[in-house]
């Protein structure tokens, strides 16, 4: 289909979603929230893509939602109202069910809203001139979208309030040290960092990415013990292990 505030393509096995809002830093509304997810599913049903990459046009990667698009009375006690949250929360689950891999290529600034989606990606490469932040407190806004619950379970609880508190702008480097992102590179070379990553995938077996994607995601909810219940009671179609082994026993 057609999209307003994305671009879609595919190219050797990665799918390409753009946020395209470069005037407004791609600042999310729910049209292209929308338009997002339909991209996703698009993806998920094409044999042809195996990784799935989102970046964004322009100096920004994702600046948030798009608060000017908002009245000031409809966010009462700062929620954003279900117009974003039913749209935000299917973009989020849709990426964390996702039987593909899907890599952020943050491209610039990465802030709130851009930053809550950012956590149920499965690998984030930043350009060194990234920049993140949590700007919630900063509005009176009230997170509604999991950042909450994920962003201390990625960077640790109390690094996580110091972000949400302060809603200060941290640079790609720091995101890197704090286990925010997988790869920092230079601005020139960040597509190129990025496409590498996603071959290497590629050269693997997908049915199998795609149980451990589904075992981290699930597993990663719960405790110990239940998650390596899951591990082992899990069943997953994975049709490529016999010819994989073959090749690999030919070259002994």
């Amino acid at each position: 289909m057609p999209y307003k505030f994305i671009l879609y393509g595919k190219s050797e096995g990665i799918a390409w979603i753009t946020f395209n809002r470069p005037g407004k830093m791609n600042a999310l509304c729910p049209e292209m929230l929308d338009e997002w997810r339909d991209a996703l599913l698009a993806a998920e049903k094409d044999n042809e893509v195996g990784v799935v990459v989102v970046t964004g046009s322009g100096r920004a990667y994702c600046s948030g939602l798009d608060l000017k698009a908002l009245e000031a009375e409809d966010l009462k006690d700062g929620a954003v109202g279900p117009a974003y949250d039913i749209p935000g929360r299917a973009v989020i689950d849709t990426m964390l069910n996702l039987s593909k891999v899907v890599i952020a290529m943050v491209n610039g600034v990465c802030a709130t809203g851009g930053l809550e989606t950012l956590l149920a990606f499965d690998l984030v490469v930043a350009s060194e001139s990234a920049s993140f932040c949590d700007s919630h407190a900063r509005w009176g806004v009230r997170p509604s979208w999991g950042m909450s619950q994920r962003l201390p379970r990625t960077v640790g609880l109390m690094r996580a309030r110091e972000l949400s508190f302060t809603a200060r702008f941290f640079p790609a480097s720091e995101a890197l040290q704090m286990g925010l992102v997988n790869r920092v590179v230079p601005a020139e070379k960040l597509r190129e960092e990025t496409i590498s990553l996603a071959k290497s995938i590629l050269e693997n077996s997908l049915e199998s990415v795609a149980a451990i994607k589904s075992l981290y995601n699930r597993g990663i909810l719960t405790t110990l013990k239940e998650g390596l219940r899951i591990e082992e009671e899990s069943r997953f179609t994975i049709t490529d292990t016999k010819l994989r082994l073959g090749e690999f026993l030919k070259r002994k």
